[in-house]
């Protein structure tokens, strides 16, 4: 395997986990973990927005990294054809 398939095979990974945690964090209806945290940090409603934005933001970047990285991989590998060499 070339070091670019392993360079975006790990980015895959990285944002697929990341991607995993990062909607975990969503709060539903106020009543996530984020807003458990939130709630803990800032007294006021400002800071919540503020971090659901944020929360917002690296969802929507690493869903975009992890898309970006699925279509290099199948464009450059159709069929699975990535072989170890053995």
């Amino acid at each position: 395997m070339s070091p670019l398939v392993i360079i975006f095979i790990i980015l895959t990974v990285i944002s697929g986990l990341g991607l995993i945690v990062f909607v975990l964090l969503h709060s539903g209806k106020g009543t996530g973990i984020s807003d458990m945290i939130a709630s803990s940090l800032y007294s006021s409603q400002t800071g919540t927005s503020i971090i659901e934005k944020n929360l917002d933001r690296i969802t929507i970047i690493l869903a975009i990294v992890f898309f970006v990285c699925m279509i290099v991989l199948m464009i450059a590998y159709p069929h699975g054809t990535i072989s170890t060499g053995a």
